[in-house]
């Protein structure tokens, strides 16, 4: 633990907390303590707060009174011993309250609570179940008259530990390394400082981010951080995982967080069509929107899926861009009939190729196939159309399942296209095999870069580093082992 604390302020940390739980054996506060590197905070957890002591309560507050006794700047204290647990010194007091089913309803009531106890700061740290929690726990934050800590906790918290500053929170929390969280939804010191630039938010930082659920596996973060920091911007880009049923609030509830900009993905491109103001004629026309724009009381839709795929391919090609008929005489075997291939399909046909959609769920190509007027056929038949183009816009093939293409390689023939619009991996099994037998092919990091940097002109109105972003994201999928 002493080496980590000397890590983590080697890497730039200014407080640091030590959770005395954590601790197997004997814990020597003393030696702790002992020509610290920076401030600390102590801790010491009970199982029922979501930590590891498993001792006596009277042996767990003997210590938290002696890391007080030693003169440590702060101590963490829950609301029900707070009370008995006096002041002494200059020890600064955090009184805490941890919740791990859900978000109080009546957190005004629960803040007026740790107010009563004498804190220097107070905290609650509560676990969210829907978009609105966080909300909610930022806008106490905001108002509390005591200097505050108020984070959600699980995947849908994740945005109130990285937007808590912007809202007034006096820290924030990061675990030491992104595999030892010790509470849900937790990030790790170095995603905090190096992909989100923690300590850069500010109250006039203008928020943007990607709206999905699930929503960890998104790269998106990693390459809009890094352009704005490059580009000297003050924006962050925040995941939030959104479920189904709560997009309609969040939408509504966007601006109340600073939202400026979101990019959209699974499962809500063509659902977030219902919430929008204007729409770009693309995203009328393929019933599906990926970027929103807030502006004002607007909120302005745009499709950077069907202008980067088309861009992709055109250049593949070499042939112009958006001319018509320019694909004319190609029948494009479209796999996959949700957001992205509604999207390259609507692309495919305002050039004139001969679409054939197809889906493990029919209906989904069907309704694809009525609204471009093309033909589907059913998945189990994909391999009998003679395609001169064929398109991945499944999962398939992405990580963890890098071992899985979602057509056959023996009807792979070298005078085809193949495009996959899985970006991690890139090299996906059907990228390699469509090499191995010849064909063209364009791969999702390249669609991905040109979407992302499409989103980022929406978003500032300045071109989006493409070498930059193409760059993070290799480095990002580099890991992937195939």
């Amino acid at each position: 633990m002493i080496a980590e604390h000397k890590h983590l302020v080697e890497q730039g940390a200014r407080l640091v907390e030590l959770r005395l739980d954590y601790i197997n054996g004997e814990v020597g506060i003393k030696r702790l303590l002992a020509d610290r590197p920076c401030p600390v905070v102590i801790a010491c957890r009970r199982e029922s707060d979501g930590g590891k002591w498993t001792g006596s309560e009277e042996a767990r507050r003997l210590l938290l009174r002696t890391a007080i006794a030693e003169g440590v700047e702060y101590i963490d204290l829950e609301d029900d011993i707070a009370a008995s647990v006096p002041r002494f010194g200059k020890t600064k007091r955090i009184v805490s309250h941890h919740d791990f089913r859900k978000t109080p309803e009546d957190l005004e009531g629960l803040h007026r609570k740790l107010c009563a106890l004498d804190p220097d700061i107070v905290k609650i740290a509560a676990v969210a179940n829907h978009p609105q929690d966080n909300l909610r726990m930022l806008r106490m934050v905001r108002a509390s008259k005591v200097p505050m800590v108020g984070i959600c906790m699980g995947d849908i918290g994740v945005p109130t530990r990285l937007l808590c500053g912007k809202f007034g929170a006096v820290f924030t929390y990061a675990t030491f390394h992104h595999e030892r969280a010790l509470a849900p939804g937790q990030l790790s010191f170095e995603q905090m400082t190096d992909v989100y630039g923690y300590d850069r938010i500010n109250a006039d930082t203008e928020v943007y981010g990607v709206v999905a659920d699930p929503v960890g596996h998104s790269l998106s973060p990693q390459i809009h951080n890094a352009a704005f920091r490059e580009l000297g911007l003050n924006k962050v880009y925040v995941p939030f995982r959104v479920p189904r049923e709560d997009l309609p609030a969040f939408m509504d509830e966007a601006p109340q967080w600073g939202i400026c900009g979101l990019s959209v993905t699974i499962p809500h491109k063509e659902e977030v069509v219902k919430k929008l103001s204007e729409a770009d004629g693309a995203v009328r026309g393929i019933g599906a929107c990926n970027t929103v724009v807030f502006e004002g009381d607007k909120r302005l839709g745009f499709n950077t899926d069907y202008r980067a795929a088309m861009s992709s391919l055109e250049e593949s090609l070499e042939i112009p861009p958006g001319q018509e008929n320019s694909l004319s005489g190609r029948t494009a075997l479209v796999l996959g009939s949700g957001g992205v291939g509604m999207a390259i399909g609507y692309g495919l046909v305002r050039r004139g190729a001969q679409v054939v959609a197809t889906d493990g769920l029919a209906k989904q190509s069907a309704a694809l196939a009525k609204r471009l007027n093309c033909r589907a056929v059913d998945w189990n038949a994909r391999h009998s159309v003679a395609a001169d183009l064929l398109f991945n816009c499944t999962p398939v093939g992405m990580h963890p399942e890098v071992d899985a293409a979602p057509f056959d390689k023996h009807y792979l023939k070298p005078s085809m296209l193949v495009f996959d619009a899985v970006y991690n991996p890139e090299n996906t099994l059907l990228i390699k095999e469509a090499r191995s037998r010849n064909c063209k092919v364009v791969t999702g990091v390249d669609m991905f870069v040109r979407q992302a940097c499409l989103q980022f002109k929406h978003f500032t109105g300045r071109d989006g580093p493409a070498e930059l972003m193409r760059e993070v994201i290799k480095k990002a999928t580099a890991a992937v082992k195939y």
